[in-house]
């Protein structure tokens, strides 16, 4: 487009800007009338490489006049923080070129009035949520409302493909296509490993004509590093450097400008923000705290501050990993492993967001392990190594929901509603037996609750339209649109009025009046709980817990574990270049000299004996998820040869168990029992998987509609979903078998939370590597943290320390130092 007088390039010479070749690529293969995807880094110009490209075919084909065109382009966003961004951006030149038009933000936080608005007549281009798109499919005038949609974009694709929201996303998006057999789609992503899948995932099966992939090329330095500590010591486990690294984070960050501190988890967030503050006292009003259960004016203020550039430091969680334009911001501390490339490189990308600008992330080891973590990935960043997003397959709960989503949205015929849904990538292999039988569950509630009307949610009118007659239905329906499942939530607020924000329920059950937490970075004292809410005031003790939320422990990617392996091997021939192997030299080498170091090619496997019982040790370096299947099902195994009771503990290195009786190691020392055969079987045998498929099915019954979780200002206790969820599962499994929600739960649970085919693979991988067999006198420093991990189950934290003293005491003195 470049120099042929089109608006879009007059637009960018008024503000002596040139657009990058990878920009004009994208112009062009969207002129053309191509979907496609752009990868770019970070702060490149992704926004308006589309955008412009979108409102130049715009123009083009819809001369600007007086009147406001209908809404011609959807821009999607996984969050609503980011939609103000980038309505903001959009917004610049859509005012300059077609001042006629509008620009409206569609998301939960939208004012019930600013809908009206829209629904009296929709903006000219919409920005929104998935949750917010398939909310205006429910609506009876969906098709004449939509039908005009030439131009969509999803933004941040990494975010969003490999979840329910992706899925949702990709159904949203067949419906647009049947309305619009031209519409352009395009996605936005800057960390992702399978570039051209997640186009397709994203652009349909059978896109037409074919999608073009643009890969932004420009040269931004990625600064990885790490804040080496003082003395990391030969022994170390999780946790252990936290608090000795508080100073050299105060120092790093008074000598920065805006800096982001990342933590993984909500809790760590809470813990930091005071550690920073016990470190500061006067930094109270220069330093914030940001994640998602905060309050939504509280966040804003932080994100408004970043910003602006009034904030010295803000310790955050993933709610600040996506896309938010803050220019501000020169530094990010990591505390603790980032546990994947790809989150490494995004969270990098938060400094230097813009072009030109070198992004820098630097990590804080909370244990002498994590060291190698850093030296790990900043080689497979050099390498171009990062993470592939794979997209759920077939997930009937979304489906189902999704069916009367549509049944609401003035209905469907179903063999062209079938054939629509097969035109969703995560849908391309459904059977027909299996649509019928979500359409049939839509009906009358499948096999088993056939008697009860609530559960006919959808009925054929007389012209041959699937439609939901139930005003009632419809109302939940509506309501319980999303995918987004977690444990119910109480609003935390003040005794005098104002919110701070939810925690999950079960943590507030446990507290009593006159408890003290720390929350929203203040220490609370709960009160009371009042209608779903808990009411708390200033505490005046000194001391408090920190609330802990569900599903907080993320697992080493298999790239980062590779890479970790790679560095190790490195260590094992002596070779201690990196700042990062010079720092962890002590420790790397008390397990050369008491054992064997992990390598690429060797499975390390130690044992030891103790007052507890036999102890047999195995670093596959899987990541938890897989090392928790893996541990029951050598537990497992071991107990079918030989009966026994065994104790487990995992990390993301490895695995303990712990024999009541003593047991031979050679079926493991011979590598016998990491066969495949029979897998699947043996890992559901050995694990209570009924009870973790019916806490999955817990999910799948609230995102299919089976279950509500009650109306605003009625919200329902978790109690009461657990109870609702459990009498279903119950049902079903006595009276309807062959209830395909059932299967997708037990397929969760094998493929999501024990990664099945990794766990697979990593037995595979387990055969071919040679069995570095280890007997130890004493605990190894890969060991040890292991031990650590189950002492934490029924140790005071006096005990612990007291029991790690004499460990190490013990281990010293033997060794001599």
């Amino acid at each position: 487009m470049a120099g042929d007088g089109f608006a879009v390039d007059r637009w960018l010479a008024a503000r002596d800007w040139s657009a990058f070749p990878f920009q004009q690529e994208a112009w062009q293969a969207i002129a053309e009338g191509r979907s496609g995807m752009l990868h770019a880094t970070t702060g490149a110009g992704k926004t308006y490489a589309v955008w412009l490209g979108m409102l130049e075919a715009l123009l083009r084909t819809h001369p600007p006049g007086r009147a406001a065109e209908p809404l011609r382009a959807i821009w999607l966003t996984p969050m609503r923080a980011l939609a103000a961004d980038t309505a903001k951006a959009l917004s610049a030149p859509l005012r300059d070129l077609a001042p006629s038009w509008t620009l409206g933000l569609r998301t939960g936080d939208t004012p019930a009035a600013e809908r009206a608005r829209q629904d009296r007549r929709m903006p000219t281009v919409l920005v929104t949520t998935p949750e917010s798109l398939t909310l205006m499919l429910t609506r009876e005038r969906s098709r004449d409302e939509l039908t005009g949609v030439e131009y969509v974009v999803v933004d941040e694709w990494h975010e969003l493909i490999g979840s329910k929201r992706g899925v949702q996303a990709q159904l949203a998006l067949a419906r647009l296509r049947r309305f619009n057999g031209r519409l352009v789609t395009w996605g936005l992503s800057a960390t992702m490993g399978n570039l051209e899948e997640a186009m397709h995932v994203l652009c349909g099966p059978d896109e037409t004509p074919a999608p073009k992939l643009v890969r932004g090329k420009i040269d931004k330095t990625l600064v990885i590093d790490t804040l080496i500590p003082p003395d990391p010591g030969k022994y170390s486990w999780a946790g252990h450097l936290g608090a000795r690294m508080q100073q050299p984070v105060v120092e790093e960050i008074e000598k920065s400008g805006t800096t982001l501190v990342f933590t993984n988890v909500r809790s760590q967030a809470e813990i930091w923000y005071q550690l920073l503050l016990e470190a500061r006292p006067e930094w109270a009003g220069h330093i914030a705290l940001h994640h998602g259960s905060l309050d939504k004016a509280t966040r804003e203020w932080v994100e408004n501050g970043l910003k602006e550039g009034t904030l010295r430091a803000v310790v955050a969680t993933s709610s600040l990993d996506l896309g938010v334009d803050f220019l501000p911001v020169e530094r990010v501390l990591q505390v603790g492993s980032a546990k994947g490339i790809a989150r490494m490189m995004q969270r990098a990308g938060r400094s230097g967001h813009a072009p030109g600008r070198p992004s820098r992330l630097t990590l804080v080891p909370t244990n002498t392990l994590e060291l190698i973590d850093g030296a790990a990935a900043r080689h497979a960043i050099r390498q171009g190594i990062i993470e592939r997003r794979d997209a759920p397959r077939k997930p009937l709960d979304v489906l189902v929901q999704h069916i009367v989503t549509l049944a609401l949205g003035g209905g469907f015929h179903e063999d062209a509603l079938y054939e629509e849904v097969k035109g969703a990538w995560s849908y391309r292999e459904l059977t027909r037996a299996e649509f019928d039988w979500a359409m049939a569950f839509c009906e009358r509630g499948g096999e088993s609750l056939t008697a009860y009307p609530e559960y006919r949610r959808i009925v054929r009118d007389d012209g041959g339209l699937w439609r939901v007659a139930d005003p009632g239905i419809a109302r939940r329906h509506r309501l319980g649109i999303g995918t987004i499942v977690s444990d119910a939530a109480m609003q935390v607020k003040w005794l005098t009025g104002g919110k701070l924000g939810t925690i999950e329920e079960g943590f507030i059950a446990r507290l009593r009046k006159g408890d003290c937490f720390f929350f929203a970075g203040r220490l609370l004292e709960f009160v009371r709980v009042q209608e779903m809410a808990a009411y708390v005031r200033k505490a005046t003790k000194k001391k408090g817990t920190v609330p802990t939320w569900q599903g907080a422990k993320m697992a080493f990617t298999s790239e980062m574990s590779e890479a970790i392996l790679e560095m190790l091997q490195v260590a094992a021939e002596g070779e201690y270049d990196e700042p990062e192997l010079k720092a962890a030299r002590a420790m790397l080498q008390t397990q050369a000299r008491l054992s064997k170091i992990p390598t690429p090619t060797t499975l390390l496997v130690e044992t030891y004996k103790s007052r507890e019982g036999q102890h047999l040790y195995i670093y596959p370096f899987a990541g938890r998820n897989v090392h928790l299947g893996l541990a029951s099902l050598m537990a497992w195994r071991l107990a079918k040869l030989s009966p026994n009771t065994f104790s487990l503990s995992i990390n993301d290195y490895g695995f303990e168990l712990i024999g009541a009786a003593p047991f031979d190691v050679e079926p493991v020392a011979s590598q016998a029992i990491f066969g495949t055969d029979g897998l699947m079987q043996d890992v559901l045998d050995s694990l209570n998987s009924s009870e973790l498929a019916q806490r999955r099915f817990r999910e799948i019954a609230r995102v299919s509609g089976l279950i509500s979780t009650g109306y605003p200002g009625q919200p329902k206790s978790a109690r009461q979903l657990q109870a609702s969820s459990a009498l279903f599962y119950e049902v079903f499994r006595k009276y309807d078998k062959g209830n395909l929600l059932l299967t997708q739960a037990d397929n969760e649970v094998l493929s999501q939370e024990l990664e099945i085919s990794r766990l697979a693979e990593t037995l595979r991988s387990m055969q071919r590597k040679t069995v570095d067999f280890a007997p130890l006198r004493h605990p190894s420093p890969m060991s040890l943290p292991l031990m650590v991990e189950r002492f934490r189950e029924t140790l005071t934290t006096e005990q612990l320390s007291q029991r790690l003293d004499r460990i190490l005491k013990d281990m010293e003195r033997d060794t001599g130092g």
